[in-house]
């Protein structure tokens, strides 16, 4: 006599099954080398892959805290917004992708200033932030540079800006363009004193930065592979129609030809600063 009867088996119904929720941005893939890199382990790297040491780009607040003695800087200037002289219109209204600009990065603007300490030492700082507009310089960018300068002048320190942009803000025309001789005018005056400045170059750096203040650091730093220039290379391709050499525009290529000073690995970018501002503050030239 049979007392029980085994029920078909049914495979399970994929939709019914519960879904593994894995938090967005857990972990980052290498541009470079394909490496899948947990988040945490990229940010105690300073955004740096562990595997082939690809620099990832990083917000401006979190250079700060690679280059910044712990809780020394203080933001000066964050009330700045620029405004839309032009009406400037493509796709979409100049104040309108502002406004996209602000909610997506939480800033006015494409650049945070201020004062710290880098090993101990006085710094009055303007650092970019690519993600506001590809870090195009605009009034409110020049006029922070400005002030930094001005703040290192006041405050007999040194100064520095890490520049990441893709170089004049197109919205604001001639007042963008305006701003190259504006923030040279103000580094003129702080050489003048005998004062140092030093520019570190992530990447992008090009246009109108790339012009001005960016290269005209009295010792020029550069992060590994980082773009530099003015035009871009295919621009430049199309225009002489032909073809550049191997690596040309990256860091490494703009120091052997003895444009930029050093290539500096990010994770050891603030003992570098550290130590030129010491020879340079010492040397007083």
């Amino acid at each position: 006599m049979v007392w029980f009867r085994r029920r078909p088996q049914r495979a399970p119904d994929p939709e019914a099954l519960p879904q593994l929720q894995v938090p967005e941005g857990l972990y980052h893939k290498c541009e470079q080398c394909s490496e899948i890199i947990y988040s945490k382990e990229l940010e105690r790297n300073a955004g740096v892959c562990p595997k082939c040491a690809f620099h990832f780009r990083l917000r401006a607040d979190d250079f700060i805290g690679v280059l910044f003695d712990a809780g020394s800087f203080v933001e000066q200037d964050a009330g700045l917004e620029p405004e839309d002289p032009l009406r400037f219109k493509d796709s979409k209204p100049y104040p309108a992708r502002l406004k996209a600009a602000r909610k997506a990065n939480d800033r006015a603007d494409a650049m945070v200033s201020g004062t710290g300490s880098i090993d101990g030492l006085p710094v009055a700082a303007a650092v970019f932030e690519f993600g506001f507009m590809g870090g195009s310089m605009g009034s409110v960018v020049g006029e922070k540079v400005t002030r930094t300068f001005e703040r290192a002048l006041e405050q007999r320190c040194g100064a520095l800006v890490l520049s990441a942009s893709g170089g004049a803000r197109m919205q604001e025309g001639i007042f963008s363009l305006m701003q190259m001789a504006k923030t040279t005018l103000a580094l003129s005056r702080l050489r003048e004193a005998g004062l140092p400045y030093v520019s570190v170059l992530a990447h992008p750096t090009t246009g109108g930065v790339a012009a001005s203040f960016a290269m005209l650091g009295d010792v020029i730093l550069a992060e590994p592979g980082a773009l530099i220039g003015f035009a871009g290379p295919r621009v430049i391709e199309t225009t002489i129609r032909a073809k550049l050499p191997e690596g040309f525009q990256r860091a490494e290529f703009l120091m052997a030809h003895g444009f930029v000073d050093r290539v500096v690995d990010r994770r050891q970018m603030k003992r570098e600063v550290a130590a030129v501002l010491r020879f340079l503050t010492q040397k007083q030239w």
